[in-house]
C-alpha cells in the first residue's frame, strides 16, 4: 500500500472542462472572435492558465500583451464561475473516504492558480485531502517536479511511498521528474495513446481500478 497519493486536480478528481471552457468563451466573446467547442479545451488544459488563454487565442494575437490581457479577464470571469457546472467525477468522494480510512496520506497538486486549488480541493473534499498545492508565485510549474518535491518534505515520506494520478502527459513528464510512481486515468481530459507515450507507470479506467492500485499495488481493470 502507498502511503502518499498526490492527485492532479482537473481531469483527475474535478470534471471542470465547462467552467473552464465557458470562461475562455466569454473572453473570446469580448473581442469577436470565434469560440470554441467545450471539448476543444481539453488540448488547452494542463500547463496553468497562461498556457490555456495562449492556446485559446488566434494565432495571430499570441503575443504577451494580449495573453496577459485575456488572463486578466479570464479570472475576473472564472472566479465567479468555477463552481457552476464543475463537479467530482464519479466514485471519487467514495475512494477518497475508503483512503482515509486506510489512513493513506493524500494531497493535491495543480497547474491551476493555487487560490483556486486550494478552494475547490477545500469546497468538494472538506477535510479528505490536507494538503493542496496550485501554481505558486515562484514556484515552476508542472512538469518541473518542486511540487512534488514540496509534498513528499511535508509528510516526510519517501518516493518510494509516494504515487502521482493525473490525466495527462503533463503529469507523466512531473511523476518522472520527481521520481514517484505514475498513473494515468482514463476519465479525464487526454488519452491512453499520450499517457502511455508519456511514460505512465500503470493506467487505469475506472476509479475501482484506482483505489485496487492504490490500497493493493495493482489495478484491477
Amino acid at each position: 500500500m502507498y502511503r502518499l497519493v498526490i492527485f492532479d486536480l482537473d481531469g483527475t478528481l474535478l470534471d471542470t472542462l465547462t467552467d473552464l471552457a465557458y470562461a475562455g468563451n466569454y473572453v473570446l466573446r469580448q473581442w469577436g472572435f470565434e469560440e470554441h467547442l467545450v471539448d476543444n479545451y481539453k488540448n488547452y488544459i494542463g500547463n496553468g492558465v497562461y498556457k490555456l488563454v495562449e492556446r485559446m487565442l488566434p494565432e495571430e494575437c499570441r503575443n504577451e500583451k494580449m495573453i496577459e490581457k485575456a488572463r486578466g479577464i479570464f479570472e475576473e470571469y472564472y472566479k465567479v464561475h468555477s463552481l457552476d457546472h464543475t463537479k467530482p467525477y464519479e466514485g471519487i468522494i467514495t475512494l477518497l473516504h475508503t483512503l482515509k480510512e486506510q489512513g493513506v496520506l493524500m494531497a493535491v497538486a495543480s497547474n491551476k492558480p493555487d487560490i483556486y486549488t486550494k478552494e475547490l480541493v477545500g469546497l468538494m473534499f472538506e477535510d479528505k485531502i490536507t494538503l493542496a498545492f496550485g501554481q505558486r508565485i515562484g514556484v515552476i510549474p508542472k512538469p518541473d517536479p518542486q511540487v512534488i518535491l514540496d509534498i513528499l518534505e511535508h509528510f516526510k515520506v519517501d518516493k518510494s511511498e509516494c504515487i502521482y494520478i493525473g490525466d495527462s502527459d503533463v503529469d507523466m513528464y512531473t511523476a518522472k521528474n520527481a521520481g514517484v510512481t505514475s498513473v494515468g486515468v482514463l476519465w479525464g481530459y487526454r488519452t491512453r495513446e499520450e499517457l502511455i507515450e508519456s511514460g505512465a507507470h500503470y493506467i487505469v479506467s475506472e476509479v475501482k481500478g484506482l483505489e485496487e492500485l492504490i490500497l493493493n499495488g495493482e489495478p484491477n481493470n
